[in-house]
């Protein structure tokens, strides 16, 4: 396995960066979760504007251009013999001082890592996954804009951690006003009388690229969805729910809190996007 650090590709062992990098001492960068299905880099395109637009909110300079750095990504695909995959990208505001300054920070650092990835086991996504709600809120936007992919995921990482003492998988977290933001690392969607909700940007989601493309797919079938503020009791009486994230796909969810969604099996429209998303995804992208 070879990982591209700044413009060479390393032995995977030999990939290494400096202690002094901000992106380690502070969480001081961005990323981007970028998949590839048989040999096509899933909406590449709108990955790098996403990169884009998170580093520009950080002041943060991308010493690539998005064609190089749109070549490095299939590069490190071809490096890798990988037709199915999953690729990190990630951009660190490089070495600096030890201070929050990032003005001894004279160059960022770019790292791309190609490799598998299974984040949920094979038959959750026929079966459906169990989730709770987490006491560890999603962080105000007047903080830190959830649009931002940035490196701090330590809230994320905490509400993780109470999930897995909860015994499940996934959980959805709140934002600070008691309404539904987003899980740990995926969207939320409800399904309700034949209408698709999920929550808006505003109420601290990140704006996925599965996410809009789940969008997307929902306007060619003609389903509704709407953007709007969710609570709790909306998630449990539900018809169907499933969440969606560049590793997630799309997972159907069939119980909140201990209490069954709909019949508590995956439902029709989760099915039917879920097929939809799965004969769309080798296309829609670049070939590497």
């Amino acid at each position: 396995m070879y990982v591209y650090v700044d413009g060479t590709f390393f032995p995977k062992e030999e990939a290494k960066i400096s202690v002094f990098d901000h992106g380690l001492l502070y969480g001081d960068g961005v990323f981007e979760g970028i998949r590839l299905y048989r040999g096509c880099v899933y909406r590449l395109e709108e990955h790098l504007e996403r990169l884009e637009y998170s580093a520009k909110a950080l002041l943060l300079q991308i010493p690539l251009s998005r064609a190089e750095m749109a070549e490095a990504v299939c590069e490190a695909c071809r490096r890798n013999n990988l037709v199915d995959g999953y690729i990190r990208l990630v951009v660190t505001r490089g070495v600096g001082n030890l201070g929050l300054s990032i003005a001894s920070c004279k160059k960022a650092s770019v790292i791309i890592i190609a490799d598998k990835i299974q984040l949920y086991p094979p038959e959750i996504y026929t079966k459906g996954l169990s989730i709770v709600t987490v006491a560890t809120r999603r962080i105000n936007p007047a903080a830190l804009n959830p649009a931002v992919k940035s490196l701090n995921y330590l809230n994320n990482v905490l509400a993780k951690i109470e999930a897995a003492q909860m015994g499940a998988l996934e959980a959805i977290m709140l934002n600070d006003q008691g309404y539904v933001a987003e899980c740990t690392g995926d969207n939320l969607f409800l399904v309700h009388k034949g209408v698709v909700y999920t929550p808006d940007v505003s109420s601290g989601a990140l704006k996925g690229i599965t996410r809009q493309a789940i969008m997307d797919l929902c306007a060619e079938m003609d389903i509704r969805v709407v953007e709007k503020n969710l609570t709790r009791y909306d998630v449990w009486v539900a018809d169907e729910c499933f969440l969606t994230g560049t590793a997630a796909e799309v997972v159907p969810v069939v119980a909140v809190d201990g209490r069954p969604i709909g019949d508590g099996k995956p439902g029709a429209i989760t099915g039917r996007l879920l097929e939809a998303f799965h004969r769309r995804v080798s296309v829609d992208g670049t070939k590497i």
